[in-house]
């Protein structure tokens, strides 16, 4: 795993937990609401990238952080995306995301 890989586990972790912390949630409520165990979220919070991506998404829901995740890798919400879009997909496909 690259260096930079790891760095992003680690300040997604960070971030996850900063938030449960500002929601005033302890990590075992976080783990009941994303249903998990404590010690998966312990995981999670400090940076474990072999963490589901499943479990990962349930915490964001439960954060209410899972819309600006979704939109962080939506290629439409970027220029190089919307640009690249009529080139190289499909009608079908371009009308959906419009």
């Amino acid at each position: 795993m690259s260096a930079k890989t790891k760095l992003a586990a680690k300040s997604i972790g960070e971030n996850i937990a900063t938030w449960r912390r500002l929601y005033g949630l302890t990590s075992q409520e976080l783990a009941d609401k994303a249903n998990v165990s404590r010690a998966t979220i312990s995981r999670l919070e400090n940076g474990d990238p072999s963490v589901s991506l499943e479990t990962f998404l349930n915490a964001c829901r439960t954060l209410q952080t899972l819309n600006a995740v979704v939109e962080a890798t939506d290629p439409y919400q970027t220029d190089l995306g919307r640009a690249r879009a009529d080139q190289a997909l499909p009608q079908r496909v371009r009308s959906r995301h419009r």
